[in-house]
C-alpha cells in the first residue's frame, strides 16, 4: 500500500547493505516479509512488533519503482531478493509475502528451496488478481485513486487521506506509471499453476473473505495446488489482511509458525 519513499513515521532503522535497504529486528528463527505493488514496509508495522519478541523479522524494501524497464518484472524483484538472501547468508527462512510479494516469495521458494523452511501467502499474486485494470487513469485522476485504494480493504476507512496521498503520489509520475504497468503486466503472464505442485515446504494460506484483488476463489486454488497447505479465511477483510485485521492475522500465523519452528 504505502511507498516507502513517503514513509517517514517508520519506529524501526532501516539498514543498508550495499544497495540493499531493510528492517532487521529481534532475535531467534528467521521471518523475512516481501510486500505488494504499491506497499512497502509499514504494511507490516503491527507484523513487526508482534513477532520480533521471539523472531528475527527481516522486511527488504522491495525495488518495484527502481529497476531499469527491462528487469522491471517478477522474475527480476525474484532476482533481486535471492542476491539479498546471500547477501545476508539468510538460511531456514520462514518467508511470508502479500500480494505482489506473494508472486516473489513463491518465485524464490520455487528457484532456491533450499533456503525457504516454511512460506505464507496472504493475497498473493501469481494465479490470478484484479489489480488497476486493462487502463490506467489518466494522471492527476485522484478521486480514481481514492476509490482504488478502498477497493483494496473492507474497509473503505482503512484508505485514509494520507494512504491515498501516498499512492496517488506515485500514479502522477509517468515513469513510476509505466514502471507499475509493466510490473502487474509481468504478474497477470507469469501464472505459476504449474510449478506449485514442486512446494515442499509448509504453507499457510491467510485470505481476507472480501478480498477484490485476489478473490477468496484464488485462495482455494492455491490450496488445492500446493501439496503441504493449509487456508485459513478472515471474514470483513480484504486484500491486506495484516493491515486490516492484524490481530487475528497474528494469531492465525504465530500459530503455524510456532508448529513449524
Amino acid at each position: 500500500m504505502l511507498n516507502e519513499e513517503y514513509t517517514t513515521n517508520m519506529s524501526y532503522e532501516i539498514k543498508q547493505k550495499d544497495k540493499f535497504n531493510y528492517i532487521d529486528e529481534g532475535q531467534g528463527e528467521i521471518l523475512v516479509l516481501f510486500h505488494g505493488l504499491f506497499g512497502a514496509l509499514s504494511n507490516f508495522r503491527a507484523l513487526i512488533e508482534y513477532f520480533n519478541r521471539k523472531y528475527r523479522v527481516i522486511v527488504p524494501t522491495l525495488p518495484l519503482l527502481d529497476l531499469d524497464l527491462l528487469n522491471t518484472t517478477v522474475a527480476g524483484l525474484q532476482k533481486y531478493v535471492n542476491r539479498f538472501f546471500e547477501k545476508l547468508d539468510l538460511q531456514n527462512v520462514h518467508l511470508l509475502g502479500n500480494s505482489l510479494g506473494g508472486h516473489v516469495a513463491l518465485m524464490q521458494i520455487l528457484k532456491h528451496p533450499e533456503r525457504i523452511k516454511t512460506l505464507t501467502l496472504t493475497g498473493s499474486s501469481g494465479l490470478f488478481e484484479n489489480g488497476m485494470g486493462d487502463t490506467y487513469p489518466k494522471r492527476g485522476d485522484r478521486e480514481y485513486i481514492r476509490k482504488k485504494t478502498e477497493f483494496t480493504f473492507y474497509d473503505p476507512a482503512m484508505a485514509s487521506e494520507e494512504l491515498v496521498d501516498e499512492v496517488f503520489e506515485i500514479t502522477n509520475n509517468r515513469l513510476k506509471v509505466i514502471k507499475i504497468i509493466a510490473l502487474a503486466k509481468s504478474a497477470i503472464r507469469h501464472n505459476l499453476g504449474d510449478e506449485l505442485k514442486s512446494i515442499r515446504q509448509p504453507t499457510c494460506l491467510i485470505w481476507g473473505n472480501n478480498d477484490n484483488v485476489t478473490p477468496p476463489f484464488v485462495a482455494e486454488e492455491f490450496h488445492k495446488l500446493i501439496p503441504n497447505s493449509e487456508l485459513y479465511f478472515i471474514d470483513k477483510c480484504g486484500h491486506a489482511p495484516m493491515m486490516e485485521v492484524p490481530e487475528e492475522f497474528n494469531g492465525i500465523l504465530e500459530k503455524f509458525l510456532e508448529k513449524n519452528t
